[in-house]
């Protein structure tokens, strides 16, 4: 099996990630691994309650894992058990045990940001606010300064996020 890095990328609602993680994935001709969240809301037709947070973070990493099989030189996840646990203190304020545990195995050789600067979209019944997007991104970044969890801010069009991850992740493998 080919060595490969798993690259998370992180970041508010309505910020990009799915959009990058398909983009970085046929760039370096590779896959991506959605996020598990987005199926749960469409399959289940609601939002997700808090005693449901701990199986989505666990099903997004057995994706991941799946994946892994399948990756050559990088493999992209689209959100990681950190970003279900920031979701968890956001509207419940705390996050449970087992939860807790598995946001704090974040083991990936990079992570990447989405800025929340382009426009919000309302997505379903998975979107909140412009606002609350804000919130989320600022949470995202204390959390991972508060770890000592390197990242990197990407920003911009499409275009100009992959320029920037793909110059980062060339320098890296």
């Amino acid at each position: 099996m080919t060595p490969f890095l798993r690259v998370a990328i992180l970041g508010a609602e309505s910020s990009g990630k799915s959009t990058l993680a398909a983009a970085l994935a046929s760039h370096f001709g590779t896959v991506w691994v959605p996020e598990y969240l987005r199926e749960f809301v469409d399959t289940t037709g609601r939002v997700p309650r808090e005693d449901d947070q701990y199986q989505i973070a666990l099903t997004q990493m057995a994706r991941e894992d799946a994946a892994a099989r399948q990756a050559t030189r990088f493999l992209f996840c689209d959100t990681t058990p950190l970003m279900t646990a920031i979701y968890s203190r956001w509207y419940w304020s705390r996050v449970d045990a087992q939860l807790s545990v598995l946001e704090r195995r974040h083991d990936y050789a990079m992570t990447l940001v989405t800025a929340p600067d382009g426009p919000w979209e309302a997505d379903g019944l998975q979107r909140e606010s412009a606002a609350v997007r804000q919130t989320i991104h600022e949470q995202v970044l204390q959390v991972l300064d508060e770890r000592a969890i390197g990242y990197t801010l990407v920003t911009g069009s499409l275009e100009e996020r992959l320029m920037q991850a793909v110059r980062l992740l060339t320098f890296i493998h």
